[in-house]
């Protein structure tokens, strides 16, 4: 008989070419259109608060893996990635000192207390941003700037306020001109803008042409799932259906494109089945429309992709697939 080798070694037993830094940094090019629209927008200001922030995430991270005893992978584009998704939750005209203390906050608390790569069980950029949000409210709804060539609303009689804001105050403080209000929200001009980002908002979110851009590269290159964002804005325009506002409205206003192709399917906090993943867009979507509607907060994306992180492990045992012969 010939002889047979055997190659005895640890798991994994397959291997794949994929890698960590070939996803993070996959993810860092789709995200680089959202990045160059920021600054054309906001200007210099834009630049120079993402810096800051992508700076800070990579300290911390070295910072912490130095105090937890592990080894240091700044390269690995994790914390790349973390820097840049803070960045783009955040309102323009927000003091330097928060993008450098919200960094320290998603990486430190939300991601190495909890083992660090791989073992975070909520978005470190989201979860940053609702502690800056609790931390420091003003600033986190007040400082937004209008874009270059556009205004806060979207709207050349309003300037006040972001779109979702304006909708928020006005059923609540003056539902008199509610109607009005959701009138001008739907028209096509105000469409074209959220669309192109002559609107108001955080740094990445105003312009959901460029965020569709970097997400459609994302799903061609199978970076990420697609059932995660169809089932998310699926969601969210059928519900849309039923509201007096324009589907598209919904669909481009906020952070909901930013949130469903970059934020809700990170793949260490969402279900690792198919079919967990669709509940998991779908309790995004359903969550992000109730406090649109009916919330005291104008925007629902981030909370609702925080939740479903934390409902992550259940979604899994539910529909974790049956063993063969059990």
């Amino acid at each position: 008989m010939p002889e047979i080798r055997l190659t005895v070694s640890f798991s994994p037993h397959l291997r794949h070419k994929v890698s960590v830094e070939y996803l993070m940094y996959s993810v860092v090019i789709a995200l680089i259109p959202a990045l160059i629209g920021s600054v054309y927008f906001f200007g210099i200001r834009a630049l120079i608060i993402i810096i800051l922030s992508v700076i800070s995430s990579l300290f911390f991270e070295a910072v912490g893996q130095k105090l937890f005893g592990r080894r240091v992978s700044i390269t690995d584009g994790s914390a790349l990635i973390t820097g840049l998704l803070l960045a783009f939750n955040l309102p323009p005209g927000v003091p330097y000192f928060i993008p450098v203390i919200g960094s320290a906050f998603a990486v430190i608390i939300a991601k190495q207390f909890f083992g660090g790569l791989g073992y975070n069980f909520i978005n470190p950029a989201l979860a940053a941003r609702a502690f800056l949000v609790v931390s420091w409210p003003h600033l986190m709804t007040k400082s937004f700037l209008p874009p270059r060539f556009g205004t806060l609303s979207g709207i050349q009689a309003l300037t006040q306020a972001t779109p979702l804001t304006i909708l928020k105050d006005t059923r609540v403080l003056e539902p008199e001109k509610y109607p009005k209000i959701v009138s001008l929200l739907s028209s096509s001009g105000v469409i074209k803008n959220l669309f192109f980002g002559q609107v108001g908002g955080c740094l990445g979110e105003t312009s959901a042409f460029l965020l569709l851009v970097g997400g459609i590269f994302l799903l061609l290159t199978r970076v990420i799932d697609w059932r995660i964002p169809l089932s998310y804005l699926g969601t969210v325009l059928l519900i849309s259906l039923f509201t007096p506002l324009s589907p598209l409205f919904h669909l481009f206003s906020g952070g909901l494109m930013l949130g469903a192709f970059f934020m809700a399917t990170d793949y260490v906090t969402i279900p690792i089945t198919s079919k967990g993943r669709v509940i998991f867009g779908i309790g995004c979507g359903i969550l992000t429309m109730l406090i649109r509607l009916f919330g005291g907060y104008p925007e629902g994306v981030c909370y609702s992709i925080l939740f479903m992180n934390i409902l992550t492990p259940l979604i899994e045992r539910w529909t974790h697939p049956r063993i063969y012969g059990h």
